[in-house]
This record gives C-alpha cells, sequence and structure tokens, in this order.
C-alpha cells in the first residue's frame, strides 16, 4: 500500500467513522425520542450509540496506531500508551453501554442475555477485557521479556482483530435486532420498509464499510517493519512528527496540493453535514416520530 492510498484510506476512516457515530445518534434522537440516564426506554438509546463509537471507532482507531509512518521510527513506548489509551476508552464507553441496556432491562423486568445479540455482544466485552489486561501486564509493563513478548504477539493480533469482528456482528445483529422490536405494528412494519429501516439499515452499511475498511489495512503489508528488515523504500516512507512528510514517488517530497486540499475538504464535509444532521434533529420535538423525518438525502442534494 502506497503511503497515498494509506492516508487517503485514513481519511475515509475518520469520515467513516464519525458519520457512524452521527447517524446512530440522529437515529436514537429522532426516532426513538433522545437520551435520558434515569433506566427508561430513552436509557436505553444510548446503548447503540456508546457500543458504536467504542467498540467498533474507537476500537478501529486504537488498532491502526502501530500502521501509523510515524510510530516506525524512535521510541515504541509513546505509540504503546497512544494504543492502550484508546482501547480503554472503547472498553469504557463498551461498559457504559452494558450499565445502560442492563439498568433500562432491570426497570422493566426484562430478561437478561436471552438474544444472539446479546451472546455476542457479551462475549465480544469480556474478550476485550482479556485482551487489554493481557496486552497491558505483556506488551506495555517492562517485567516481560522479548521472547515472552514474540511468542504472544500473534496471539495478540489474532485475538485483536477477532474482537473488533466480533463487535461489527454484534453491532449488526442489534441495528436489526432493535428494528424488529420497535417496527412491529401493522401501519409500518419492518417488511414495508419505512424511513427509520432505511436510515438504520444505511448506519448498518456505514458501520460495515468502517469494519471492512479497517480489517483490509490490518491485513495489508503496510505496517512497521520489523527491526532489521527496513528497505531503502520502506526508509523513504517514513515519517516522524516533527517532519511530516509525504512520498508519493521518488519525484515527490510533499503531497500535490490538490490531493492536501481535496483529502481535507472531504472531511470537513463529513463533520459538517454530521453537524447539520444533529443539529435538525436537536430542533425536532423529543418524542417518538410516527411521521417522516426531514429526509437526509434531501438535505445532502441541497448541501450540493
Amino acid at each position: 500500500m502506497a503511503v497515498g492510498r494509506f492516508y487517503l484510506a485514513c481519511l475515509a476512516l475518520g469520515s467513516l467513522g464519525s458519520l457512524c457515530v452521527l447517524f446512530t445518534i440522529y437515529w436514537m434522537r429522532y426516532w426513538r425520542g433522545g437520551f435520558a440516564w434515569d433506566g427508561s426506554i430513552f436509557m436505553f438509546n444510548w446503548h447503540p450509540v456508546l457500543m458504536v463509537a467504542g467498540l467498533v471507532v474507537f476500537y478501529g482507531a486504537a488498532s491502526l496506531v502501530y500502521r501509523l509512518p510515524q510510530s516506525w521510527v524512535g521510541p515504541k513506548l509513546p505509540w504503546k500508551v497512544l494504543h492502550a489509551a484508546l482501547h480503554l476508552m472503547a472498553f469504557v464507553l463498551a461498559v457504559l453501554g452494558l450499565v445502560a441496556v442492563f439498568e433500562f432491562h432491570n426497570s422493566h423486568h426484562i430478561n437478561h442475555l436471552y438474544s444472539l445479540h446479546s451472546w455476542l455482544g457479551i462475549v465480544t466485552v469480556f474478550l476485550f477485557a482479556c485482551q487489554w489486561f493481557l496486552g497491558f501486564a505483556v506488551f506495555l509493563l517492562p517485567w516481560a521479556s522479548l521472547g515472552l513478548r514474540s511468542v504472544l504477539k500473534p496471539v495478540h493480533i489474532f485475538f485483536g482483530t477477532s474482537v473488533f469482528s466480533l463487535a461489527l456482528a454484534s453491532v449488526i445483529s442489534g441495528i436489526n435486532e432493535k428494528l424488529f422490536f420497535t417496527l412491529k405494528n401493522n401501519t409500518k412494519p419492518y417488511s414495508s420498509l419505512p424511513e427509520e429501516a432505511v436510515f438504520a439499515n444505511s448506519t448498518g452499511i456505514l458501520v460495515v464499510a468502517f469494519g471492512l475498511l479497517v480489517l483490509y489495512i490490518l491485513a495489508s503489508s503496510w505496517k512497521r517493519p520489523e527491526p532489521g528488515s527496513l528497505t531503502d523504500t520502506q526508509g523513504s516512507w517514513l515519517v516522524s512528527a516533527a517532519d511530516f512528510v509525504w512520498v508519493l514517488s521518488p519525484h515527490f517530497s510533499q503531497p500535490p496540493v490538490g490531493l492536501s486540499l481535496a483529502t481535507g475538504s472531504l472531511s470537513a464535509f463529513a463533520w459538517w453535514f454530521g453537524f447539520r444532521i444533529f443539529l435538525m434533529s436537536a430542533s425536532q420535538d423529543p418524542r417518538v416520530h410516527e411521521g417522516p423525518p426531514p429526509g437526509y438525502l434531501v438535505l445532502l442534494q441541497r448541501s450540493l
């Protein structure tokens, strides 16, 4: 993977991740009545938002820390701390998401952990906890030998990718389960594909696209070279935090201005469009809406 394509992929990931969270917030705010922390159905609405933000977006970002060329030179410790901190943030958000759904179930006397979605979710969080504590103890603390780290590194990578894949499956099954539970009346069943279903399905597609792009980068050969294996070509790709140098070909040491403007504009547009959607939802009456929303596709057309 060339460096230009890598940073374009990172830009796409930032935009997709932002849209995943913003779309989930909009879905819960507009169609499901908003948010609270009181054991009501509005407390449950925090569950999908926190899980998408934690187990998908933050987890995916944390997984790609060592793919940044800045991490290929100099000491590893700052990047290990960043890797662990982002994963810890993802874990905290996931725990808060579990608290939200368990408190809601307790308040309404609903059984816990009976669906396939809940089984996948609880296994994902459990494995995530084991993965984080193992990584912290072996790779961040200084007591472990290089031999032990070399043995456990492939296991750590495998389970890290597995937890992320399970998180994607949990989120997609959760979106589907939520739609089946809420869109079951005679006027607007899920099978008739009302606008809420279209929007929620679109959110699921964004989550899948984000996850596939993360897995693609993780599976590529774009990673920190092993000590002593750095080639001349790889050496020309190395970028330090203080001296940010793009290498798109042997003839370019800086990114073309057009590429920089295009990537920056795409990222800014994703954030601006998502923020417009959030503002539109915040201006509405905070109740569960039965009528059609001010369609986000119309907003997109007007924005363009």
